[in-house]
């Protein structure tokens, strides 16, 4: 991959971050609350960057921004952090369960909607990608809530509060990056199986 392709990569990871990072800035600066209202100003302006680049909408910025806006709404009604805690769990977990969903519904899965014009890989490692993910998404949505609410009950809520939000900014983001990249090395190893096959 080229340097120019390394910075648009990069460019698209940060665009993708944006609303976490708002929301982790903020926190650290303000509070819960504030950050809550900061992640859905940041959903929004995220949504409209999107559709003013490319005329049109991202399925699943437009999921993110429903439930941000649902449940952060609630988080700053009620003055109750429960919700938007909740809020990263309901992301992930519509995104597992549509993947894995796309399993025995339809002719293709989602990831193969997705990509297949980019690769071409037989239906069963599809498959296989997109229960991979879908289970991911399942697992970092429970994780999710272990951390929110049953980690640390012998800390006080503030600290409680702090390592939750540590864990979604970094410990949930490396965990996204590391499983990409071995998502990306098990494919690139079929690919390059299906190269020496031919050859």
């Amino acid at each position: 991959m080229d340097p120019a392709q390394n910075a648009l990569t990069m460019m698209r990871l940060l665009f993708d971050l944006f609303p976490l990072l708002v929301f982790f800035v903020a926190f650290k600066i303000y509070g819960i609350y504030v950050a809550t209202a900061a992640s859905i100003v940041a959903s929004f302006i995220q949504v409209a960057v999107f559709w003013y680049r490319h005329r049109r909408f991202e399925t699943a910025q437009l999921v993110t921004l429903a439930v941000v806006v649902v449940f952060g709404g609630m988080t700053l009604a009620f003055h109750n952090a429960m919700f938007i805690k909740w809020k990263f769990t309901i992301v992930d977990w519509i995104f597992g369960g549509v993947l894995l969903g796309s399993q025995w519904i339809g002719q293709k899965t989602v990831i193969e909607r997705m990509l297949g014009s980019k690769l071409e890989l037989p239906a069963s490692v599809w498959g296989w990608i997109n229960l991979s993910w879908g289970l991911f998404f399942m697992l970092t949505g429970a994780l999710n809530l272990y951390i929110a609410f049953f980690y640390g009950l012998g800390l006080d809520p503030a600290t409680r509060q702090r390592i939750w939000v540590d864990f979604k900014v970094f410990g949930s983001t490396a965990l996204t990056l590391v499983f990409s990249i071995l998502q990306a090395l098990v494919i690139a190893s079929y690919l390059n199986r299906m190269e020496k096959d031919k050859g």
